[in-house]
């Protein structure tokens, strides 16, 4: 979770996923990522060294973060769109994530250690979504190409202002539609 607002607009609309995801049996934690230490990504390839761990020079929340991805079957990223893209704590994230999780930058190309993960996306925006988190999703395709990730695609909802109420039972609805969909692909919930 990307939102610098614990009860915000995109909290609004993660709540119903995630109590969604639960009535189905899914486990579905939640890192709130304003809340946790992430240092930003410098590029230093001390992570490229050992191809079996995470292993970055900085000793913050990330691995952490990092070994809850290794668990996880399908990874869902919230944020709101802040200028076309995500929140700064998610960005930082998903840099970091991109050299410690994929072994590709060392003296010779390693293996992506979250290959095959599924990855979708919750967005809230303020713009109509084709021009408000049109880049973003762009963005995140790429970088699931790049990491060897399967994109599940996105639920992305307008706000029309501060004086309208964001959510609506037909945003829950889509919320809990969204789970439903994510979890009928996933062999490990159907067990």
């Amino acid at each position: 979770m990307g939102s610098p607002r614990k009860n915000g607009n995109t909290m609004a609309l993660l709540r119903p996923f995630l109590e969604e995801s639960h009535s189905l049996g899914v486990a579905a934690p939640m890192v709130w990522l304003h809340d946790k230490t992430i240092e930003p990504c410098v590029a230093c390839r001390t992570c490229q060294k050992d191809w079996t761990v995470f292993g970055c020079r900085y000793h913050d929340d990330v691995p952490e973060i990092f070994q809850m991805i290794l668990a996880a079957d399908l990874i869902v990223l919230a944020t709101p769109i802040y200028s076309w893209y995500c929140t700064p704590p998610l960005k930082a994230l998903l840099d970091r994530l991109v050299y410690g999780m994929n072994k590709y930058y060392g003296a010779e190309k390693g293996p992506s250690l979250w290959a095959g993960k599924s990855l979708a996306l919750i967005t809230t925006c303020g713009y109509p979504p084709e021009k408000g988190a049109d880049l973003w999703e762009s963005g995140i395709k790429r970088y699931c190409k790049h990491s060897e990730l399967l994109y599940k695609g996105m639920l992305v909802e307008r706000h029309r202002g501060y004086t309208v109420d964001f959510m609506s039972q037909e945003k829950e609805q889509r919320a809990r539609a969204f789970a439903r969909e994510l979890a009928a692909e996933d062999p490990a919930a159907q067990n």
